[in-house]
């Protein structure tokens, strides 16, 4: 009878434990997207929620969800990769909205004195002469899809190749230029603010790339009442407030 006692009782502490790690909701967002989502994630908790993020390059966390990833919101950097997932079916259509948009500028470390004008030519090959230009891979990183975007139709992609190195995500990128190890990089401005070691070298013009807007979504298959909650507090005035106060520009 003492055994069976001891059973229940743990019983009773267990299946509250796994009630509560059911509740739990997973954010899948962008890297760019880190600090900013830990503070919006942050506010909700203290109200009662229970969320986290998971932070990665979008194409990464695309791939993840499609093979049956837990997440129950997806931020992408672009809309290319919440195209691909909304034509398979894994995100509910009618949940898709464009949370917040970004510019793209190339970077330097602040110990350097370099200046860039992309209005004029701009003669990378005495800047660089050996050094590294680091962007985010353009096949998986929106901001490397970005950047690649613009040198080419700035007319400098194919000379800059011998330069050109890739980083797995955009903060990936930063960090090569904050600590020195790459003399340029290209990341979002909102990167750049949240690094004290880098400064902006030139923004980018915005007609040289695809617009830079971060759909958010619902997965379909992991979509229940405590997703829904934080959807529509990711979607609400006060998270906007600290989306502005990032730099993202709101919609």
């Amino acid at each position: 009878m003492k055994k069976l006692f001891i059973f229940l009782v743990s019983l009773l502490i267990i299946i509250p434990a796994v009630s509560f790690a059911a509740d739990k909701v997973i954010v899948f967002a962008a890297s760019s997207t880190t600090n900013m989502i830990d503070e919006v994630l942050a506010v909700y908790n203290k109200k009662g929620g229970n969320a986290y993020g998971s932070y990665a390059a979008s194409g990464a966390l695309a791939k993840q969800i499609q093979s049956g990833a837990p997440a129950g919101i997806f931020i992408s950097a672009n809309k290319e990769w919440m195209d691909k997932l909304e034509k398979e079916g894994s995100v509910d259509e009618s949940s898709r909205k464009n949370l917040f948009g970004n510019k793209l500028v190339l970077i330097t470390n602040k110990k350097n004195n370099i200046k860039v004008d992309f209005s004029k030519k701009v003669d990378f090959t005495s800047i660089l002469q050996n050094e590294k230009l680091v962007i985010g891979a353009p096949e998986s990183v929106p901001a490397g899809q970005y950047a690649k975007q613009s040198f080419t139709k700035l007319g400098y992609w194919d000379s800059l190749q011998k330069n050109i190195v890739t980083a797995a995500n955009v903060r990936d990128a930063l960090a090569f230029v904050s600590r020195g190890e790459a003399l340029l990089g290209v990341v979002f401005g909102t990167d750049a603010a949240a690094d004290k070691n880098v400064t902006v070298v030139a923004e980018f013009p915005e007609n040289t790339h695809n617009d830079i807007s971060y759909p958010v979504a619902v997965i379909k298959d992991n979509s229940n009442q405590e997703v829904k909650k934080l959807y529509n507090f990711l979607i609400s005035d006060e998270a906007k407030k600290i989306y502005e106060k990032y730099g993202f520009k709101v919609y």
